[in-house]
């Protein structure tokens, strides 16, 4: 496997935008993100306190910077929803008890129960996504996703 960097061959008008994949990502997320903006709006949510709470369902008290990495948030977009999340009582930021310095982020049972109104809305949005797509090409999809992200990581989550 060669690790160095590769150098394009083609010209974005040879591949075309169909064949580029970030492209064809930045369009799936689009559509995806607007299939759920109205069942997001209507728990008062926006996609950057949706993308916290639904970390926070599954991840246990991460730090900020953690929960920025996790969510693809900038932070002074993520500090603004976790301000808005806190004073609507769906989280709680703590110190971290090894470095006072840092935050560690918890989802409330508010937070948990307006995620979970949410989550059957976001499951749908995915299966629609993957209508008509056996299982074993999901499955490799994904895991093709995972490497790609691991390839491009600047961070160890």
């Amino acid at each position: 496997m060669n690790d160095e960097t590769p150098t394009p061959t083609q010209r974005l008008g040879e591949i075309g935008l169909t064949n580029f994949a970030p492209y064809l990502m930045n369009r799936i997320m689009g559509r995806y993100n607007a299939s759920l903006r109205e069942e997001v709006a209507g728990l008062g949510l926006t996609t950057p306190k949706m993308r916290a709470l639904a970390v926070l369902s599954v991840v246990e008290a991460p730090l900020i910077r953690e929960l920025a990495v996790y969510t693809v948030t900038d932070p002074s977009t993520l500090s603004r929803a976790l301000d808005q999340l806190q004073a609507d009582g769906m989280i709680r930021r703590e110190a971290d008890s090894a470095d006072s310095r840092a935050v560690r982020v918890y989802i409330t049972e508010t937070g948990r129960a307006a995620f979970e109104q949410l989550w059957p809305h976001m499951a749908v949005a995915q299966a629609r996504m993957f209508r008509g797509i056996p299982e074993e090409e999901r499955r490799a999809f994904v895991g093709t996703l995972q490497k790609m992200l691991a390839n491009i990581r600047k961070h160890e989550i």
